[in-house]
């Protein structure tokens, strides 16, 4: 097959022509057999089985393509997933630390951070301006997508209309890596600002483990005390752990 019908390996017109040159330590210029074969095997493979089809490290390689053309990006994709664990805590990684690693470069930094923004503006759009308590494991699968690999806590709310219909979706505060910061007058300040007659509160642990801290209880507590001064209800506390989440309202703090 001549080379005007082989998959384009040259950079995205979103980096500069010589970035990925630098990124790869490589003179520009054909690719080697094996690493075009090994890409072109990858990518038939993806189209023809999906990513069900592909452990985490050539879903990686997918994504490293395109911003390394002519280096085998194998050993890279390995690195970063054992510096980070798996596929998703390697988008969701700062760039600061994705940096760190031997042989990322902004090339790679700015590819990993797109699939990352494409993923949360996917989970999104399955829950905003939806019915939210009839589409409760799409909103967790939000929640756990854009919080569960997150290195600091993060406190988020869920405005709903008199319909339970998601209607805003807002970062509340951000904090340590085991505490946040909350006030309560603050959440029913925007929940009346909104015209919001119920809320969902969210907040992630870094640790891993969503079982609520005596702080949560607490602080979950005030919020529903000054919630119901103004008639808004408050229908759950979602904490997102890496692998689970736990409902206020299904084990009994509600």
């Amino acid at each position: 097959m001549s080379d005007t019908h082989a998959f384009n390996e040259m950079p995205l017109p979103l980096f500069h022509s010589d970035e990925a040159v630098i990124t790869d330590g490589l003179p520009a210029g054909r690719q080697p057999s094996y690493i075009r074969d090994h890409r072109k095997r990858l990518r038939a493979r993806f189209l023809s089985g999906g990513a069900q089809a592909m452990p985490d490290y050539e879903l990686l390689e997918l994504v490293l393509f395109r911003a390394i053309p002519r280096r085998d990006v194998k050993p890279l994709a390995r690195e970063l997933l054992d510096s980070f664990g798996d596929f998703n805590g390697v988008l969701s990684a700062p760039p600061d630390r994705l940096a760190a690693v031997s042989g990322v470069a902004d090339a790679v930094i700015t590819e990993l951070k797109i699939i990352e923004a494409a993923a949360h503006r996917l989970a999104r759009a399955r829950v905003f301006e939806r019915q939210v308590l009839s589409s409760w494991d799409a909103l967790l699968d939000y929640c756990h997508t854009t919080m569960a690999h997150r290195e600091t806590e993060q406190f988020r709310i869920f405005y709903l209309d008199r319909k339970n219909v998601l209607i805003a979706d807002e970062e509340q505060a951000r904090g340590t890596v085991d505490h946040v910061p909350v006030y309560p007058r603050e959440v029913v300040k925007r929940a009346l600002q909104l015209n919001a007659s119920a809320l969902i509160l969210v907040h992630n642990h870094p640790s891993g483990d969503p079982t609520p801290s005596d702080s949560d209880i607490s602080m979950t507590q005030a919020v529903q005390a000054a919630l119901d001064t103004m008639s808004i209800t408050l229908h759950d506390h979602i904490i997102i752990g890496k692998s689970c989440e736990l409902s206020f309202r299904s084990h009994g703090y509600l």
